[in-house]
């Protein structure tokens, strides 16, 4: 058969879970070739349908269920992990509609989460930009708050940024689930048979993973280049956790009422399929 073109972004969360299957170190599992980009790239190519198995954001797979479906293994989906909105100086949150704020992507969960918590920002004062480039904006003046994500959580304090609102924390307390960030999504028409091996495959490299970090720890290191081992420990453990290898009832029931709220507000559009495949 031909490679699975599997899409997924250079983050030490995404290289844990699959150098083990990229590699072939999972017996029966599809042949990939594997494509790296940051998660707002990886949102548009998934619209675009270009990559057989992508990572997405929860935001963006909420216009995608007709054309995949979930994985059950390798999303990002927990307590604790959630986007944080950071400014120079402390202001109350409920000011937040009033600033400039930069987004990692319009169809990430955190802008999602942004939109929900602030549902009068408007798009006048909105910035879209690289998520890497966030938190440079908001200490140089050009936005008045940024939403960050990834290890951008253990580093904010560094440049001298405050915390204005948790968003997962925010969630979390108003609805009482854990907080679904991204997820693994697959083509629907590639068919039942190769999305269970391949579904099959993404667990078993997962198992993989924590069972032998010395097989990942080379590929995490050369893609995170200048991150500190610290910080990439603590971005694998705050985002891979139990719920990476197989959502259960809490995870799909955090997903369905993510997506069901934004559905029912008008931000996604609806959709008869069913969350896996």
């Amino acid at each position: 058969m031909e490679p699975l073109v599997l899409a997924y972004s250079p983050c030490p969360n995404d290289t844990f879970i699959f150098t083990p299957w990229v590699e072939g170190r999972i017996e029966g599992a599809p042949p990939v070739v594997e494509r790296y980009e940051d998660i707002d790239t990886l949102n548009r190519i998934a619209l675009a349908g270009e990559p057989d198995v992508v990572k997405i954001s929860f935001h963006a797979y909420g216009h995608l269920r007709d054309q995949y479906g979930l994985l059950r293994s390798g999303g990002a989906l927990g307590r604790g992990c959630g986007p944080l909105v950071v400014a120079r100086a402390g202001f109350d949150p409920a000011a937040l509609a009033g600033q400039t704020v930069a987004i990692p992507g319009r169809l990430t969960t955190a802008a999602l989460l942004v939109r929900l918590f602030a549902p009068e920002l408007s798009e006048a004062n909105i910035r879209v930009m690289p998520f890497h480039e966030i938190m440079p904006a908001v200490c140089a003046g050009q936005v008045d708050a940024g939403v960050i994500i990834h290890e951008s959580r253990f580093t904010y304090q560094r440049h001298g940024l405050t915390r204005i609102v948790d968003l997962g924390e925010w969630w979390e307390r108003e609805t009482g689930h854990a907080i679904p960030l991204g997820g693994i999504a697959m083509r629907r028409d590639l068919g039942s048979d190769l999305i269970r091996r391949t579904e099959r495959a993404l667990t078993a490299s997962v198992d993989h993973a924590h069972a032998h970090p010395e097989h990942v720890w080379p590929t995490i290191r050369r893609h995170a280049q200048e991150m500190e081992d610290d910080v990439m420990r603590q971005h694998i453990a705050l985002y891979v956790n139990d719920f990476t290898r197989d959502y259960g009832v809490e995870g799909e029931a955090a997903i369905e009422y993510l997506l069901g709220t934004s559905e029912r507000l008008g931000i996604i559009p609806a959709s008869n399929q069913t969350l896996f495949t």
